[in-house]
Order: structure tokens, then sequence, then C-alpha cells
């Protein structure tokens, strides 16, 4: 069995033909087998265009010297690499993570944020959030398609401090973008919580396991005060509210527990959650990174779990950076998240605005200010997406990154996260923390595919407006 699979492109040009049945020469196509740990199927994977095929093992040979296969691919090629193409270079802007305060009360041990702004810097005032969105509110009207609104996620720090300016912003700008929230859950009462689903605001909660005693070791209140509680209620209250999600960042600290989390979610009607590696963009983060070997076994056990689930109840956890992982290889072009491709999302597909004004190309970008590309009050959006700040980050391919460049499923993990792999070696041109995690996720990907289960784990209806390209069925 060969299955469809897409393309993207490393290179400015390529040789594209639909007689040529040479493969692994320069004239050729690259094919790379990519053992998945499958006892009967083996992935093929074209690098450069990330097409893919399902092989068995017994056939194999088929894909090197069949000429019908080769002729097929062939014909679709240049589609296929058209549209990766313009998936990796093409795109504008149409979301901005909006920090409308620099404080947090919380002092979480893995923050990206530096200390000295969640402690003590400053909230955006009311009228200069009005003021910023409205200047969105321009951008976005001329460089976006008529109808298709951006999307504004209030993001951290802690944006429910700045509660208030928020939600006057939300109501203001109700028909003009579609919002999301990200928070801590810990300054939720009721009263909001009606007010953001009223709304129809996403809502991004953060909780980092099943139980206090875990959580409570890196999410905590500056006085060091547990907050699992509070969190777990603004859950309850959420209810069967379906734009929502949770967020748990994975640490040594609760590595070993992904499973139980995963049924703690399930049990609590999460409709999605994503079980994020750490980011180790400060210091604090990286005493508590997990060791890829225990995170990725960990992490397939939880999956398996949730299929287990699914199978049991008849209703999914969507662990959407995994579901993000299958799409990237069943239909890219779909992608939901956009940090695990190349170049990432960050100043391309998004941007962040902080709390000051000043514009990055994401939020893990905050406490980096060689990447600050100018303030959208004083320089406008424009002039800050053609900034050498902005194109640091818009320019790092894999291709130019030192083991990414040969690595056949480069374009399924984007080697994330440029400001990770900034801070922690000095040089955005280096791979992220979690090499061998996201090899593991791949392998994995391929392998339930193979087995017919991909579904589980993906949004009902999430091929609703794609389409295939290419199937083959004769290996």
């Amino acid at each position: 069995m060969v299955d469809y699979a897409n393309a993207n492109v490393s290179s400015e040009d390529g040789i594209f033909s639909t007689t040529a049945i040479q493969v692994n020469t320069g004239t050729g196509s690259t094919l790379l087998p990519v053992d998945i740990g499958h006892e009967d199927y083996v992935a093929v994977i074209d690098p450069d265009t990330a097409f893919w095929a399902l092989v068995r093992k017994e056939n194999l040979s088929d894909v090197f010297c069949g000429e019908e296969f080769l002729k097929q691919y062939g014909e679709k090629q240049r589609l296929l690499f058209d549209e990766i193409k313009t998936l990796r270079f093409g795109l504008k802007p149409s979301a901005v993570y909006f920090n409308p305060t620099e404080r947090c009360n919380l002092n979480c041990t893995y923050c990206y944020i530096p200390e000295k702004l969640r402690q003590s810097g400053s909230h955006m005032s009311k009228n200069d959030l009005l003021r910023a969105l409205e200047i969105l509110h321009e951008y976005f009207d001329s460089n976006m398609p008529a109808g298709r609104k951006a999307e504004i996620i209030f993001h951290g720090s802690e944006p429910m401090l700045n509660k208030e300016a928020v939600f006057e912003a939300i109501e203001n700008f109700k028909d003009t973008f579609n919002f999301g929230v990200q928070t801590n859950g810990t300054l939720l009462d009721e009263e909001d919580i009606e007010f953001l689903k009223s709304h129809d605001v996403a809502v991004g909660l953060s909780l980092d396991a099943h139980n206090e005693l875990i959580s409570n070791k890196t999410r905590k209140t500056w006085s060091g005060k547990g907050i699992f509680k509070k969190v777990l209620s603004a859950i309850e209250h959420l209810g069967s509210y379906c734009n929502f999600n949770v967020i748990c960042t994975v640490t040594s600290e609760n590595v070993c527990y992904l499973s139980d989390i995963v049924k703690f979610f399930h049990d609590l009607n999460v409709p999605a959650c994503m079980l994020n590696p750490i980011r180790c963009t400060q210091p604090g983060a990286r005493t508590i990174k997990p060791s890829e070997e225990a995170f990725g076994r960990h992490f397939l056990e939880a999956l398996e779990y949730s299929y287990d689930l699914y199978q049991q109840s008849g209703r999914k956890l969507v662990v959407v950076n995994f579901a993000n992982i299958l799409i990237s290889i069943l239909a890219p072009l779909a992608r939901k998240l956009m940090c695990d491709i190349s170049p990432c999302g960050g100043g391309r597909c998004f941007f962040a605005v902080a709390a000051d004004g000043s514009l990055f190309p994401c939020s893990e970008f905050i406490g980096l200010p060689e990447f600050k590309g100018g303030n959208i009050f004083d320089d406008g959006i424009d002039a800050a997406l053609e900034s050498e700040a902005f194109r640091k980050v818009t320019s790092r391919i894999v291709e130019s990154i030192r083991y990414c460049e040969k690595c056949a499923i480069r374009h399924f993990c984007g080697s994330p996260c440029p400001a990770e792999a900034y801070s922690m070696k000095g040089d955005i041109l280096r791979r992220g923390a979690f090499c061998e995690f996201y090899e593991s996720q791949v392998r994995y990907a391929f392998r339930k595919i193979a087995e017919g289960k991909e579904e589980a784990f993906m949004w009902d209806n999430w091929d609703q407006d794609t389409e295939t390209v290419l199937k083959i069925s004769s290996l």
C-alpha cells in the first residue's frame, strides 16, 4: 500500500519530469526509506518535498525500480512542491499573540517571560489596548481576504490581571476579530467564564498534573502557594464548552504521569489538550527539562491510553500537538499550529505585541530584546515584519541547520523552537531541544496511519476542506 502524502520544498527550483524514473540522483527524486517500527510497513519519504508513502517491506524495491509508481509521483511532484512552498514562504500573518500586561500572579519555574517583568512590569492601558486593536484592524483589513477574521489571542504573562481592558476590547471588537485567551485560570470567576463563553472566546487553561502535589511543584504563586484547586474549578465551570483546551507543560516533574494526566482530563470532559515540551528559553526551565527518552516513551503511552479511552467511551480527547504532527503528514496545508514547520510561524503567520507595544516575532522572544522589530504605536506593523529582528526568525530554515538538513522527516518537525535554540546555544541556526522526541512522534504517527487509526487522534471533520492530490495503492 502506498498512500497520499504531501510535499515540501527546500530549494528555489527543482527538476520535475513526468517521464523520468531515476531516484536518488542529481536529476531525479530523492526517496529515503525510514523505519517506523511497524512489523509490515516502512515509510518512504522525499525529504525535499515531504512526499511520503507507506510500503510493505517486501515491496520496497518496487518503489525504487517501479516505473509506474515513479511516473505517478512525477506527474504530481510540481503541484506538491508549489503547495508546500506556499505554506513555508507564501503566508501572511493572520494571528496576534497580544500581551496586555507584563505581570503575572504566578511564578512558574519554567516561564519564558523574565522574572523582573512578571513581578513588577506594567499593564497596557485600556486606551492603548483599544488603539492597538484599531491599528491591527486596519492592517488585517488590508492584508487578509474579505470576510476572514484575524485571531487575537490574549497571552501571558497573565492577561486576566488586566481583565477590565481585555474584556472591553473583546466587547468592542467582537465583530472584527476572533478572540482567544490563554490564562492560568486563577482569576476567572463564574461571571468571567460566562462572558467568555457568550462571546465565543477560545479559552486555554494551564494545568500540569492530575493532582495537587505534582502540579504545585512548578505552578505556584510568588509566595509559593499552589493553584491546582483554582484551575480545576475554572475547568469545571467551563463544563461542556467546546471552545477550550488545557495546556500541560511537560517537565521532569510530571513526565512519568502523562497517562494519568490524560485520564484526568478525559474524566473532566476536556475536549482538547496539549502535552507540550517545556520551552527552555529561560534558565529556570532547563533545570526541569525531561530526558528525551523518558518524554518520548511516556508521551506515546499517553497517546495509546487516549486511544483506549476513546474506544471505551466514544469521546475523544484530542492531544493537539500530536494531532498537528499527523496533519503535517496527512495534509500539511491544514495545520493548525505553526511551530512545527520551517520557517516557523513566528513573524510569518503570527507575531506578538508586548504590553509596551513592542513587536516580536513570537511571545517566546519577549525576553530577548535583540528580536524586537519595532513598536506598534510608533513604527507600524509592516516595518516590523521587514525588520532585521524579524528576518532572523523568518529566514531560519531546516536546510541551514546542521543534522536537520539531511533529515528525512525535517518538514514534519521544523526543528523548533528558534527562541529556545538561540537562548540555549547562542545561535538560532541550531537544533531545538527535543529532536529525538519529535522523531519518536513522527514514527508513531506513521504507525497509526499504517494501522488505520489516525482518525481517532484527530478533530472530527479535520479534513473537511482538504483534497487528495495523489493516492497510489499498488504496493
